[in-house]
């Protein structure tokens, strides 16, 4: 069975070199203010959604279960994870998203 970590990014701020985000902008994007200040450096997880295209700082912490689409292997967001539970839903990735507007097959509004 392969490991759902292999999905996930990696995002590296440094701010060796730099004043670093300002307090009320970090805690704004949920970020812990000590972690971004100047001087500081910071490795986080990330993932993104195979349905949208979105990405997002993991959060180690979380309590409920990930949207996950056993249809491509994938994480996905909960605003996809939401949809794909709505009657009628049809599966679609990202890239088939992109290929279907790109030959006029489909409209997204």
């Amino acid at each position: 069975m392969k490991s759902l970590r292999r999905h996930e990014g990696w995002l590296l701020l440094d701010h060796s070199a730099s004043p670093g985000i300002p307090v009320d902008i970090a805690r704004k994007i949920g970020l812990d203010p000590k972690l971004v200040a100047e001087g500081k450096k910071v490795e986080l997880a990330t993932l993104a959604c195979k349905h949208c295209g979105g990405a997002w700082i993991k959060n180690p912490d979380r309590k409920r279960p990930r949207g996950y689409c056993r249809f491509c292997d994938h994480y996905i967001c909960d605003g996809c994870k939401a949809d794909s539970l709505l009657p009628g839903y049809v599966h679609r990735t990202k890239e088939d998203k992109f290929e279907a507007v790109l030959s006029k097959s489909l409209i997204v509004t």
